[in-house]
């Protein structure tokens, strides 16, 4: 497959990246990752106003598009379909928003029409649940914890200090950048790159079930 004749040399340069990526070079994954994050948020923040959504929104923007790179097509340049799938992908989230605040305008009129008592019964029968959980379910947790400290064992070393030190020692960016002496750029792009490994192991466990 050739890229587009009429492409500028940075999108040359784009399809250079993405056929590599398509092959499984990691580097090419940060790559574009480092060179376009920075673009994706500033876009998803002016659409979502949200530093924090727009954060977790752009991640998951380069998510989509690294697990469909296939499907990009060199007709157009990879900036192009990059931008459209994050922009999408906003559009998606302020939908889900919106939904969510009618159910909640919607459940809170509900609530209004109950009497108190009602409402005291629910609250306390929550409470109940979860200061008391199911032994089933907590049987259930703890396996899919061990199946994913399994998962993780199976990661490069460097990846698997990243995914340890993050989501089991639950320290932040910036004490990890600092620990590892490590920029915090570098730090999301390689848990990143971490989470999408390992939704790949359990996409392939699943399909051996």
């Amino acid at each position: 497959m050739s890229a587009n004749p009429e492409f500028s040399d940075k999108a040359k340069r784009d399809f250079i990246w993405v056929e590599r990526a398509k092959n499984g070079d990691e580097q090419a994954f940060n790559a574009i990752l480092t060179n376009y994050k920075d673009s994706i948020y500033y876009l998803v923040l002016k659409m979502v106003k949200s530093k924090t959504d727009a954060e977790d929104l752009t991640m998951e923007s380069f998510g989509k598009a690294f697990r469909n790179i296939e499907q990009y097509s060199p007709d157009y340049a990879f900036s192009t379909w990059l931008f459209r799938i994050a922009s999408n992908n906003c559009i998606d989230f302020l939908r889900r928003q919106k939904v969510r605040k009618l159910n909640v305008i919607s459940t809170s009129a509900s609530e209004s029409e109950s009497s108190i008592g009602e409402v005291f019964a629910k609250e306390a029968t929550m409470a109940l649940k979860y200061d008391a959980p199911n032994p089933e379910e907590n049987i259930i947790r703890e396996q899919k914890h061990e199946l994913l400290r399994q998962m993780v064992s199976n990661l490069k070393p460097r990846y698997r200090q990243l995914v340890e030190m993050r989501y089991f020692d639950e320290k932040s960016y910036e004490e990890i950048a600092q620990e590892l002496d490590m920029p915090i750029g570098t730090v999301k792009a390689q848990l990143f790159r971490s989470r999408e490994l390992l939704s790949e192991m359990l996409k392939r466990k699943n399909e051996h079930i």
